[in-house]
């Protein structure tokens, strides 16, 4: 690829969340700054540290980049916003603090915005190092969304992309604040026909201790992932257990007639409850079409 393919008459502005990142967020600007200069591209970097308690901020504060710091701790995806908030330019990367996410590749995730609304590192690399606990949650989690959506996705929530500004502001409202924010962007850009591109990326072992909380979080992520089709796409939901009751209300139906000779309550409940499941998702799809 030819350095002269990428921008460079673009502008990027990229926002790094940092909360007690000490030991990692100097090597990370340091990487980032590298980039900038190697690529000559016209970018602000926005660090934004969440109320960390080391000295995450008086090293970032070193660096030649815009320092911007919460006075408590707000989560990720509030971190995220307020960066954002702050960026001048319309093209908005963002990365990690903790130097898992090989940030030297943020040129070319923006080489595809124009054609794409927001370009992806999707770790499926060669050099991928997930702890095993948590690849059974994230393949089970990647499935799930990609029923719902209709579409593969090679990553749900990578913390390494490039996104349309404006097209971030149409979504802020339902953007939460915690580490769900990439995965709810996914799903309403997805969920709404805009394009997104997925890049390979390598996924480095993060120094210290992870901020991820494996049972709590995927309780937390898969709940998010069915709010955000219920809010975009309720049919996908609502329906197939609406068939599932009616389609057990037939069994039941059938053994009632058969067997029993008289129709229990069971077969009316489950009738009523396929029903009443059924109804809702229409007129749920139907207020989802008005938005």
């Amino acid at each position: 690829m030819l350095k002269d393919e990428i921008i460079y008459r673009r502008a990027v502005s990229i926002v790094i969340p940092a909360y007690n990142e000490e030991s990692r967020i100097g090597a990370v600007l340091n990487d980032l700054l590298a980039m900038i200069k190697s690529w000559n591209i016209e970018c602000e970097i926005i660090v934004v540290d969440d109320g960390s308690k080391d000295k995450t901020a008086q090293i970032a504060g070193g660096f030649d980049v815009q320092l911007v710091q919460h006075k408590q701790n707000k989560g990720y995806g509030a971190s995220l916003k307020t960066g954002i908030r702050q960026a001048r330019y319309n093209i908005i990367g963002i990365a990690d603090a903790d130097g898992t996410y090989p940030v030297e590749r943020v040129p070319e995730l923006v080489r595809f915005i124009g054609e794409y609304d927001m370009a992806v590192g999707a770790r499926v690399g060669k050099n991928v190092k997930m702890p095993l606990f948590r690849r059974p949650a994230k393949w089970l989690l990647n499935k799930y969304a990609n029923y719902l959506v209709q579409e593969k996705i090679p990553d749900l929530n990578s913390g390494l992309r490039v996104f349309k500004k404006d097209v971030f502001e149409k979504f802020r409202s339902i953007l939460p604040n915690g580490f769900s924010f990439t995965t709810t962007l996914t799903l309403a850009l997805l969920s709404n026909d805009y394009q997104v591109r997925y890049i390979p990326i390598d996924y480095f072992e993060r120094g210290g201790k992870s901020k991820i909380r494996p049972f709590r979080d995927t309780v937390n992520f898969f709940t998010l992932i069915t709010k955000t089709s219920l809010y975009f796409n309720p049919l996908r939901v609502y329906m197939p257990i609406a068939l599932s009751l009616l389609g057990f209300g037939a069994i039941s139906f059938g053994y009632d007639i058969f067997v029993l000779q008289n129709i229990t309550d069971r077969t009316m409940a489950l009738f009523l409850w396929g029903v009443q499941l059924g109804v809702i998702g229409l007129l749920a799809d139907m207020m989802s079409h008005r938005r």
